[in-house]
């Protein structure tokens, strides 16, 4: 393995600190030769696909990849926009937002508004997370904070992106210090801009009979192995109707996005629709909350696919409310969840939020002082 150049410096350049922002990633194109790319990389993952090889390579590529890309390219036209992928645009609005919040909050600590640099890498696709490391190092930010866009964390998603992150490192001579945001499926910032997503959605459309927060699902075995992510949505879900102050009879939790034959995690989000549908339910909401920003899983798959479902069962009226994108409420947390994570880096003490907060997450783990 050969090591990447390092940037060139110069003496007197002022150290930075850099805050990588990380999602799943995005075909380039609503085609079938960009999609098959996508899958490609995607469904090599181990993370993903926990099978073996010798076993999986001959059904991913002798099957999969030949069939699937097509279909798949046709439902991403469905959702793609003039400026590009739904996912990459949010994304992207976020990290520019985020910058700027954090150069604010630089200034009015007494430090360099470019103090903390901003960037979005792609585990799959491009922006590549090797491109976005290089871009942080070429800053001369010799400490970087991951912050995954992922609330709940899994290792097929925030795992897998350590994985790519960590073999980046590897090709670089000088690695600089890094840190992991972990999952903040419960921090109060995020609760609230969930809340406030699903309230100023209704204030404009009015309340459902029903609310369906539909979370990405993973394979049931997953659970079984340890895997913290479905008890994470449980609690997201939990402390979401608490603040929006609804019972559990008026929500329900369920799972989308299976793939293959085995066990996933239940109920099914497209199973809990039709049921929905046959109950003649007026009205159904859905919402994700573990997607920070729309994508083909959200716009395709629940607002085209999930209203069919639920309609051609006997349902009502269908509703899907936006994910979190680029709400002021998710703005303002992704802030403070970032800031707090580098407080010890940017040398300075919490503030008084920040120590609550804190204090609110050890609480929340049974942790005390």
């Amino acid at each position: 393995m050969r090591l990447l150049p390092e940037p060139k410096y110069a003496h007197g350049t002022p150290e930075r600190i850099g805050v990588l922002l990380v999602n799943l990633g995005t075909p380039d194109a609503p085609t079938a030769v960009a999609v098959r790319k996508y899958l490609a990389e995607f469904l090599n993952d181990r993370r993903v696909i926990e099978i073996h090889r010798a076993l999986w390579k001959p059904v991913l590529h002798g099957i999969i990849l030949r069939t699937r890309p097509a279909a798949s390219a046709r439902k991403y036209a469905a959702i793609w926009t003039p400026e590009g992928s739904p996912l990459l645009v949010w994304s992207r609005r976020q990290a520019q937002v985020l910058q700027g919040t954090l150069g604010e909050r630089c200034k009015s600590a007494g430090l360099p508004p470019d103090h903390v640099r901003v960037e979005l890498g792609m585990r799959y696709g491009s922006p590549s997370i090797g491109s976005a490391l290089q871009a942080l190092r070429e800053a001369n930010c010799s400490r970087i904070m991951v912050f995954p866009l992922y609330p709940q964390y899994a290792a097929a998603t925030t795992g897998s992106a350590c994985d790519a992150i960590f073999a980046a490192l590897m090709r670089m001579r000088r690695m600089p210090a890094v840190r992991i945001a972990g999952s903040y499926h419960d921090a109060p910032a995020y609760i609230k801009a969930l809340a406030s997503r699903v309230n100023d959605y209704w204030v404009k459309h009015g309340r459902p009979d029903r609310l369906v927060l539909s979370f990405h699902g993973v394979p049931r075995f997953t659970l079984e192995a340890g895997d913290p992510y479905h008890c994470q949505c449980r609690k997201t879900a939990r402390l979401l109707g608490t603040e929006l102050g609804w019972m559990d009879a008026q929500v329900t939790v369920s799972f989308q996005s299976r793939f293959g034959r085995a066990e996933w995690v239940k109920p099914y989000t497209v199973s809990v629709l039709r049921e929905l549908g046959k109950e003649k339910l007026g009205r159904v909401d859905v919402f994700c909350p573990g997607f920070v920003a729309d994508c083909l899983e959200t716009l395709e798959e629940i607002a085209i696919e999930g209203k069919k479902e639920f309609v051609s069962a006997g349902g009502g009226e269908f509703r899907y409310i936006p994910a979190l994108n680029d709400h002021p409420a998710w703005l303002h947390a992704m802030s403070e969840l970032a800031w707090a994570e580098l407080g010890g880096w940017l040398g300075m003490p919490m503030s008084a939020a920040e120590r609550a907060m804190q204090v609110e997450r050890r609480a929340a783990y049974g942790i005390s002082d």
